[in-house]
């Protein structure tokens, strides 16, 4: 249908089942389009780089007829020009900081999926806190790359490539999620490699004076708590007070000796151990199981124990509050979530330096490794998706390797 757009035509047209178009008679390209609806609507049609397209210029209840025309014969001589409308009406993209992108997007979702959100939240913050304020598209390979550099080189504290490597990969992780939903179009750290690391190193595990050292300095601590509480009963009991339940008749004093006998006969890893409950604990199969949720890899596995384990396992079993689930609760029964205090007391008592508590974890597997095992027991048994980081444990076996540069030399004679 052709006819003069204007206010007298407009009001003349009647919907029908179908929408149907009207081009204006005086400048091509204008038209007007009724939808079965009754809504009307403005539009200029174009070609350009060889393609019709058409701009919607508004309908009839928000612009006029004559508001409409100018607007078409504007957006067509533009065109003339080589001017895409198009582009006029996408809206300027909204770009978000580093810092409401992730307390406003990802913490929520990574509090959500993650078992270490936190962590990871608050070593994003601590380490990019420059770029807080700053648009998310500045995060870019270059500064990062700068202050990778400013952290190894720092002239009196120099960070660990392993250091430098866990730090980036929680940014790197955290900006993967906004190209996902749409934030940023691309991953502008892509390509930023991390530092290269020896994944092979030495590996801390105890020497026999170490681990003999260890337990005494066990036994000593849990005699001097046992004591405390014998001398704080009787200040209660000179005066009058309720006294405390004693220790004298407990195997353990408190949760820490128990924790180290287990980590150092499991492997397990210390958030695996506080997250344990004595559902996980089969007494029957002398086994322990990591479930899927509270182990790193996300899988489930099976962890033999043995004797020295489920002797202190029983033990502290048989002394603990049978209501509460975890395995070694904190205050209040809630999940134990530090146990540095004790731990670094322990160490200083036992004269061990350099030795963590994740190192029980390799002392366990290393143990294993000198003991004859193989390397992928020791993987199944340390919860590895491969051998990459039990290989680790490769140079405590060296016989293996002895023997096959022996073969040599037996073929040539």
């Amino acid at each position: 249908m052709n006819g003069k757009i204007n206010n007298t035509l407009i009001s003349s047209l009647k919907a029908s089942a179908k929408p149907f178009e009207v081009n204006d008679t005086e400048l091509k390209g204008f038209g007007l389009r009724v939808q079965p609806s009754g809504a009307k609507s403005f539009f200029v049609r174009y070609r350009l780089k060889g393609k019709q397209t058409r701009f919607v210029l508004g309908r009839t209840t928000e612009v006029t007829a004559a508001q409409a025309r100018d607007s078409a014969r504007n957006i067509l001589a533009g065109v003339n020009l080589g001017t895409d409308p198009s582009a006029l009406r996408k809206p300027a993209p909204v770009v978000k900081t580093l810092g409401d992108f992730i307390d406003k997007d990802y913490a929520p979702w990574a509090r959500a999926n993650r078992k270490s959100a936190d962590a990871t939240l608050a070593r994003i913050r601590a380490n990019f806190d420059e770029q807080w304020t700053k648009p998310l598209t500045e995060t870019t390979a270059w500064l990062v790359e700068k202050w990778r550099t400013q952290r190894l080189k720092h002239p009196t504290k120099p960070a660990k490539s392993t250091t430098v490597n866990r730090d980036l990969n929680a940014l790197k992780a955290a900006i993967s999620r906004a190209v996902d939903w749409g934030i940023l179009e691309s991953h502008p750290l892509a390509k930023v490699k991390p530092s290269k690391v020896d994944h092979l190193g030495v590996v801390r595990f105890l020497t026999d004076e170490e681990r003999k050292r260890l337990h005494a300095a066990m036994d000593d601590r849990e005699s001097g708590i046992r004591a405390k509480r014998d001398s704080g009963n009787a200040w209660r009991r000179d005066r009058g007070h309720p006294e405390m339940p004693s220790l004298q008749d407990m195997v353990f004093a408190d949760h820490l000796k128990p924790a180290v006998i287990v980590s150092l006969n499991t492997g397990v890893r210390q958030g695996e151990l506080f997250s344990l409950c004595w559902t996980d604990i089969n007494f029957a199969d002398a086994q322990l199981t990591v479930r899927g949720d509270i182990a790193k890899s996300g899988r489930t596995r099976h962890v033999p124990l043995n004797a020295d384990a489920v002797d202190a396992l029983k033990d502290w079993k048989r002394q603990c509050d049978p209501t509460q689930a975890f395995v070694f609760p904190g205050p209040g029964g809630k999940r134990m979530v530090d146990i540095k205090t004790a731990w670094r007391g322990l160490l200083a008592t036992a004269d061990i330096d350099s030795f963590r508590w994740h190192d029980m974890r390799h002392d366990f597997a290393s143990r294993l490794v000198m003991l004859g095992e193989n390397l992928n027991t020791v993987r199944e048994l340390l919860g590895h998706a491969d051998l990459k980081m039990t290989l680790r444990y490769a140079h405590l076996a060296p016989e293996h390797k002895a023997a096959a540069v022996k073969k040599l030399s037996q073929k040539t004679a």
